[in-house]
């Protein structure tokens, strides 16, 4: 492929969630931030990709703008892990993670899916065969702080057919009042995204241990240190989860071998090409991938893509809010707890332009 052009489309998309709006980001939290690319290659093929941007839009943007894009454009990709590699190593000045890897990953995806599409077959298909068609779900809900709204999400998420809910609570009684929601058979599971320290750690996981948590996710910082995660869930024999901030295969290396569940977030590791490493870093090590995906835009699509071609990855995090409008009103939403994965070529997302018109940033 010959790229003849790389865009990208700030986006804000407004959301509700039925929460004050405030815990998870520096300022009150109500519109997802988006930096979508779009590559057209010369033959007029054209791949969607995603940055992450959540409360980072401008700085994504711009590294895709000035950095990444101008050695893009241009270019005749053959092997898309290699010119991902070549990106990495031409962008080392600007930092190995971060922002730098986040506009690359967005390349990336674009790249295979205009790869998948030009080989008329869906992503999955192109990197290594479907092997599933419906995918487990689980309800990622945002942080409420207080216990009944805890209790009253979680159960309507229950009632909706999930069999795992993730809850964002640091406090006992919260986490308390989403197991009373969930009731005794539904898989419980709460990312502290590194609030606690590592006392207040060692006083609360006999708690989470009480509770029958399904695994406690990043609970002190940093969320990398393998060898404190590894021994708190040896310790209390509650399932650690981490990596959903880590970039490339480099940094999982450290954790998969300590823990159970690491957390590659296509739209933030490196695209499809370092995910699919980070998989088999997963079976090297004997550990299980469960994806980070709260996202609506190709990285969503790319993520039903990779898990429907990659059976190391366990379920589908679908982020428990309501965007006031889907980019692609096809997107595949979970229904009783499972996503079915679409089978058009390439991630499969085909945004509406006047959709993208409308929510430009």
């Amino acid at each position: 492929m010959k790229i003849r052009s790389v865009d990208v489309i700030p986006l804000q998309v407004p959301f509700e969630d039925g929460s004050a709006g405030t815990g998870l980001m520096p300022t009150k939290w109500t519109k997802l931030d988006m930096a979508i690319v779009r590559i057209e290659t010369t033959d007029g093929v054209v791949g969607w990709g995603d940055g992450f941007a959540y409360m980072c839009r401008r700085a994504t943007v711009a590294a895709i703008e000035d950095m990444v894009a101008p050695l893009v454009v241009g270019q005749e990709i053959q092997d898309i892990p290699e010119f991902n590699r070549h990106l990495q190593q031409r962008l080392h000045l600007h930092g190995r993670y971060g922002i730098t890897t986040f506009a690359i990953s967005a390349i990336d995806i674009a790249l295979w899916d205009i790869a998948a599409k030009q080989a008329g077959v869906p992503l999955a298909e192109l990197i290594g065969g479907t092997k599933r068609t419906s995918l487990p779900a689980y309800a990622s809900l945002v942080r409420y702080t207080d216990p009944e709204l805890v209790r009253s999400f979680t159960a309507k998420s229950v009632s909706e057919g999930y069999e795992t809910v993730k809850l964002h609570e640091i406090a006992l009684d919260a986490i308390e009042a989403g197991r009373k929601g969930a009731g005794d058979k539904i898989k419980l599971v709460t990312d502290v995204n590194c609030n606690w320290s590592l006392e207040e750690t060692h006083a609360i996981m006999p708690h989470m241990k009480r509770l029958n948590l399904y695994w406690v996710e990043e609970p002190v910082f940093p969320p990398d240190d393998a060898e404190t995660l590894g021994s708190l869930q040896e310790q209390y024999g509650v399932a650690i989860a981490s990596g959903e901030n880590a970039c490339t295969t480099v940094e999982f290396e450290r954790t998969a071998p300590k823990i159970k569940y690491i957390q590659p977030s296509v739209i933030k590791v490196g695209g499809v090409t370092e995910f699919m490493k980070v998989c088999d870093v997963a079976e090297k090590h004997g550990s299980i991938v469960m994806p980070h995906a709260p996202y609506f835009g190709p990285g969503y699509w790319a993520s039903v893509q990779l898990m429907a071609a990659r059976e190391i990855c366990e379920q589908f995090e679908h982020f428990y809010i309501q965007p006031e409008n889907y980019l692609d009103a096809d997107i595949p939403l979970p229904r009783d707890g499972s996503v079915q994965v679409p089978n058009k070529p390439g991630i499969g997302f085909e945004p509406d332009t006047e959709l993208l018109d409308r929510y430009r940033a």
